[in-house]
């Protein structure tokens, strides 16, 4: 902990007016911009193209609050999952899902969470703070060096699935997202990242009129408010009617289709019921089912559905002509799947 200024905080702008001010060249604002955001310099002793004096300056004013991986598991199947910690001693998890034709990066966007789903283990930690532009960027350089490691590829995509609700950090997600599809960079495509959002209306709306060019994913778990509310109780202040109005608006504006994850339980949703009120939730516009096996996070009270009711989901949801798909989970082994980012690597630090 140190009492400097994080440099990656300033803007190329604003390095350039730093060096002018300290009667140096602004061409050295692009010069530390690129090796903050292309290269990836954690100390100013790395810009070797800067002057000794110039690193040593910066140095006195400075600093970059790099993350760093404090435990990395890798599973059976594949999966790693990081633990990270902030320049701040916090903690957050980050996973690298690799398949036969892509690696996929699962960052987080809050240390904890802001809402209180009971089925997930990261709601259980509450959120501390929001993380901010560089320590989501750091996340995905890091998978990327992992998956060039490990897989002999580049990073294909990114997912904004681990600990947090995005969009109760809406600002640093996208400027996060923006370092990362900028050629000054990592320079990957907006195509390949989904946000993935537990349903906040207004911002699913803020997000339509700030003409995003990335995925929207919604974690729904089922279209019956009062089902939805006993598993995701902030249901409560955002409703069901509310959020499909905001879709049909992102709709509208984007005309990308929308994908619902949703995890099927044994009593919970596992009725017909509940997939006739999926199917007409969905009916509004294009959009794809994620049908997602449940990952246990300490034997509690929610458990696997039946396969039989996955496949009912399967078979109703094709019939009414809407996409699905059944994703099994990886990285259970190290608690790395769905829901059980938290479990236990970042509880016992």
């Amino acid at each position: 902990m140190n009492n400097k200024r994080d440099i990656r905080a300033l803007s190329k702008e604003e390095l350039r007016r730093f060096f002018e001010e300290h009667g140096d060249k602004a061409f050295r604002g692009n010069q530390v911009y690129e090796w903050l955001w292309q290269k990836g310099a954690h100390t100013f002793e790395a810009m070797t193209s800067l002057p000794k004096a110039t690193r040593e300056m910066l140095d006195k004013h400075f600093s970059i609050n790099h993350i760093k991986v404090d435990v990395m598991q890798r599973s059976s199947d594949g999966t790693i999952k990081n633990a990270v910690r902030l320049h701040d001693g916090l903690l957050v998890e980050s996973v690298l899902i690799p398949t036969d034709t892509r690696t996929t990066a699962c960052v987080s966007s809050q240390v904890g969470c802001s809402l209180n789903c009971t089925f997930c283990a990261t709601a259980r930690l509450k959120r501390m703070r929001n993380l901010l532009p560089d320590e989501i960027f750091d996340q995905v350089r890091m998978i990327d060096a992992q998956s060039r490691l490990f897989f002999d590829r580049p990073l294909s995509n990114i997912v904004f699935m681990g600990m947090g609700e995005p969009l109760m950090n809406y600002h640093n997600v996208l400027k996060a997202i923006e370092k990362i599809t900028s050629e000054e960079g990592l320079g990957m495509s907006a195509k390949r990242i989904t946000v993935s959002t537990s349903g906040v209306p207004k911002l699913i709306r803020k997000m339509a009129d700030d003409d995003v060019k990335f995925k929207l994913a919604v974690s729904l778990h089922s279209a019956i408010d009062s089902v939805r509310t006993t598993i995701m109780p902030f249901n409560q202040q955002f409703p069901l009617a509310e959020l499909r109005e905001a879709l049909a608006y992102w709709y509208q504006k984007t005309k990308n289709r929308i994908t619902y994850e949703y995890v099927v339980w044994k009593g919970i949703n596992d009725q017909p019921k509940d997939v006739e009120a999926l199917i007409k939730f969905c009916k509004f516009a294009p959009s794809k089912v994620n049908l997602i096996e449940y990952n246990p996070i300490d034997g509690g009270d929610f458990q696997q559905a039946d396969p039989k009711v996955l496949t009912l989901y399967q078979t109703m949801l094709e019939a009414a002509g809407i996409t699905v798909t059944v994703r099994h989970s990886r990285g259970k082994d190290i608690d790395a799947a769905c829901g059980q980012l938290a479990n236990k690597t970042v509880v016992s630090n």
